[in-house]
């Protein structure tokens, strides 16, 4: 199915989403082109924010924000990803969780690609309009939508057979 699809089903049916991606097999090369597609996206989230930042404060040029980003989201939000989503199979294994520390993993990263259209909203009305009502009621929608996917997601991941 493709991703756009996926990202779709994802708002209305998170468990059949995750449920089909693991009958698919244990496949850590998609999983982790998932992580990095959806790193990829967030960071490009940030650019329309950034140079607006630049443009207000031109103290700290355009390129030095990319190239913080960039480490930020390409470098090391991967590794904590992989560590956050650990933690979270242990948790649901300690709640009765019977899933596998794949299937964690997987949840959380399809969860983050399914939020990227939110984030890359977020991102244009950070950089069209700035901080404000607006930008922080975006962000607590994809705050929102990334916590009941994700946890949807986990559910699912932890049940499946």
């Amino acid at each position: 199915m493709p991703v756009t699809a996926d990202i779709l089903e994802s708002y209305r049916r998170p468990r059949a989403v995750i449920a089909r991606k693991l009958a698919a097999g244990l496949r850590e090369d998609r999983a982790l082109a998932t992580l990095m597609g959806a790193c990829g996206l967030i960071f490009v989230a940030q650019w329309p924010g950034l140079a607006r930042a630049a443009h207000l404060e031109p103290s700290v040029p355009l390129d030095a924000r990319i190239g913080g980003a960039l480490m930020g989201v390409i470098f090391l939000l991967p590794p904590l990803c992989y560590l956050v989503a650990a933690g979270s199979h242990l948790v649901a294994r300690a709640l009765g969780g019977k899933g596998s520390f794949f299937g964690a993993r997987l949840a959380l990263f399809q969860a983050l690609l399914a939020v990227t259209p939110l984030m890359l909203l977020q991102g244009l009305v950070g950089g069209f309009i700035g901080p404000g009502p607006a930008f922080l009621a975006i962000g607590l929608v994809v705050l929102a939508a990334f916590g009941w996917i994700w946890v949807q997601m986990l559910i699912g991941a932890e049940t499946w057979n």
